[in-house]
């Protein structure tokens, strides 16, 4: 690994967490990073912050900050996150398919545009153990309600716990089953046009449908946030052609020409897509 630094722990610690966030060969990282070097210890570079610049000079070689392990840790030392969300977060981690659930700055972002929206109808896609559409509905007032669409009967089970131990069930319609079909169920049962806020954490490959669908059940000025837009990387990488990956990646596509929305693409845990329905 010739870099020209002087690759201890620390510094190849630095250079993997780059090359997992840009998906490049870690040399190829580093000749895009620039390295805040700091002594501290025996670790030349504990605190380096890498920061990468866009390759199109036309973008004024804007240094954009990449998030480092102990970066990320001082960005969730950051957030308030409830102590019933901290739980379900902590029993969520021991079970299987952990990574499913949304980050703790990711829940507390989706529960700020839900009290900035006044949101008092929402719908979420993809509930899993419950982590997001709990920060959802503690945000809701108590007259809110919140569609939660979930296809896994074991993890809707803590999930549905949770809203209890909350105090929020009163808030949360579960519907179990296929989300397509929930979705659909509410437009022929005449809800079109009526609901403020849709999150979207499920089948990859149902991103367009699921986001067709939501466009006729979200109100005009309503919002819906599409998770995992970045894929780990993989969308920007030519090389990997799988259905989830060429899924997202063409989602993605589409969404930039779609004049129906407004959108901002947030680079926030595995990146989020935030669109408002014009």
């Amino acid at each position: 690994m010739a870099t020209g630094l002087a690759m201890n722990r620390c510094s190849i610690s630095v250079c993997r967490t780059a090359d997992v966030l840009l998906n490049r060969p870690t040399v190829s990282v580093v000749r895009n990073l620039k390295f805040n070097r700091r002594l501290i210890g025996n670790c030349s570079i504990a605190s380096a912050v890498p920061y990468i610049v866009a390759e199109d000079e036309k973008y004024g070689n804007k240094q954009v900050i990449s998030l480092t392990p102990r970066l990320y840790d001082y960005i969730l030392s950051n957030v308030r996150e409830p102590e019933i969300l901290k739980q379900l977060r902590e029993e969520t981690a021991k079970m299987r398919g952990s990574q499913m659930q949304v980050s703790p700055d990711q829940a507390q972002l989706l529960a700020m545009l839900v009290q900035i929206l006044g949101a008092e109808r929402c719908i979420e896609v993809g509930v899993y153990t419950g982590y997001s559409s709990l920060a959802v509905a503690l945000a809701l007032p108590e007259s809110g309600r919140l569609v939660a669409c979930e296809r896994d009967s074991n993890s809707l089970e803590v999930a549905q716990r949770y809203y209890e131990l909350a105090g929020v069930s009163h808030k949360v319609i579960v519907k179990h089953g296929l989300a397509a079909e929930s979705l659909k169920s509410l437009i022929e049962n005449g809800e079109g046009s009526s609901y403020d806020f849709a999150f979207v954490d499920a089948d990859k490959r149902m991103y367009q449908d699921y986001f067709e669908l939501l466009l006729q059940l979200v109100r005009v000025g309503g919002v819906i946030v599409m998770d995992n837009v970045l894929w780990h990387g993989r969308v920007a990488d030519p090389m990997v052609n799988d259905a989830k990956t060429i899924s997202i990646r063409n989602f993605n596509k589409k969404l930039m020409d779609d004049e129906r929305v407004s959108i901002s693409m947030v680079p926030i845990g595995d990146g989020m897509t935030i669109c408002r329905k014009r």
